[in-house]
């Protein structure tokens, strides 16, 4: 396959807020709108590759904006190589600290590339990273925030709504019984065909965490997703030892590189690398290649569009985690059907944006 030649003309960066459909309450804090910014990489050659990152406060969107024309300034009228341009570009802000608001640029720049030259290409980003459309398992992450037992079972209920064979609770109560008494409820409403998972949002001690998983193994939960702090690999790994239910991790690996010291410490049964963390398409890749050889199930953290063109290229593809919060401004949402998400097959990675929309929540 010949490479496309397209050479960057300018990044735009445009910060919206966009409502969402279902607030989103974790022991971390409580969510009502998405801060999300929206990344256009425009070519001379007039394609226009497009990307969005989730900016977790208002306040973001405009530091990662700055980062991206600095960006443009250091790259402007150089062909698209984003291998090339990820370390480049980790080399430019070694001294700064290529982490956080800087690693979030970065992310959103590469996936922008690779968008525009699979674009280019005529091909969807699946098949331009070497595999091909098909259909990838989804779990429903929206909603199911710290809230009364029956209330989660309503709402656990409601997200079955697509076919939906799996959906997600937040858990991190401030007692150990009020946390196993929203599973119970959960759990006893939904069919056994339904896979539960829960997330602490890194909420406990080592110590809490095994005392609370050991009290959930057996209530037929699928995985019990970061107990405690993310970066803490051997406090994971003692509580993936002492579980029998599986542990989950991963969205917080800055690069592979974290990603691999967590496999290196067994932290965890499965991993769930974040686009925006891990590196944009081509950290994505790097994970996918550390996860096959360690022969672990990895699965996405939110960004659901592009993510589920990359698990179809994963060797070793567990779950997409389905939000729908980007879905107001976008032009084509990403569609489930029977619980699987349909990775479509028009080029690019499906991310284009509805411009009526994104008037309407553009921050001003």
């Amino acid at each position: 396959m010949t490479t496309p030649s397209l050479t960057l003309r300018a990044i735009r960066a445009t910060p919206v807020e966009v409502p969402m459909a279902r607030p989103l309450g974790t022991s971390a804090q409580i969510m009502r709108t998405a801060p999300l910014l929206l990344i256009d990489l425009e070519t001379a050659e007039g394609i226009a590759g497009h990307a969005y990152l989730f900016c977790y406060m208002r306040m973001a969107p405009g530091l990662i904006a700055a980062v991206l024309a600095d960006i443009q300034e250091a790259l402007l009228g150089e062909r698209l190589a984003p291998v090339d341009f990820s370390t480049r570009l980790s080399r430019r802000y070694r001294l700064l600290g290529a982490q956080g608001i800087v690693r979030m640029a970065l992310a959103g720049f590469d996936v922008a590339c690779w968008d525009a030259l699979s674009l280019a290409a005529g091909l969807p980003l699946a098949s331009y990273v070497g595999s091909r459309p098909r259909p990838i398992p989804a779990y429903n992450s929206n909603g199911l925030g710290l809230m009364p037992p029956e209330a989660a079972a309503d709402e656990a209920e409601a997200l079955l709504e697509q076919g939906f064979r799996a959906v997600k609770l937040r858990l991190g109560r401030p007692t150990a019984e009020q946390d196993l008494a929203v599973v119970r409820a959960v759990r006893r409403r939904l069919p056994d065909s339904v896979a539960l998972m829960a997330d602490y949002n890194q909420a406990l001690t080592v110590t809490e965490a095994i005392r609370r998983g050991q009290a959930l193994d057996g209530e037929g939960l699928y995985w019990i997703e970061e107990p405690t702090r993310h970066d803490d690999y051997a406090g994971h790994a003692r509580i993936a030892a002492a579980l029998k239910t599986p542990v989950q991790i991963g969205e917080n690996f800055a690069g592979a590189p974290a990603m691999a010291a967590a496999l290196a410490a067994d932290a965890c049964d499965y991993v769930m690398p974040d686009l925006e963390r891990i590196g944009g398409v081509t950290g994505w890749q790097r994970a996918a290649a550390l996860a096959s050889a360690a022969g672990i199930e990895m699965s996405s953290h939110i960004f659901p569009e592009a993510s589920a063109h990359l698990l179809a290229a994963t060797p070793t593809c567990h779950w997409l985690e389905y939000v729908d919060w980007a879905a107001p401004i976008l032009a084509e949402p990403l569609r489930i059907a029977d619980g699987l998400a349909q990775v479509p097959d028009r080029p690019g990675s499906g991310v284009s944006w509805d411009q009526d929309a994104v008037k309407r929540y553009r921050i001003a």
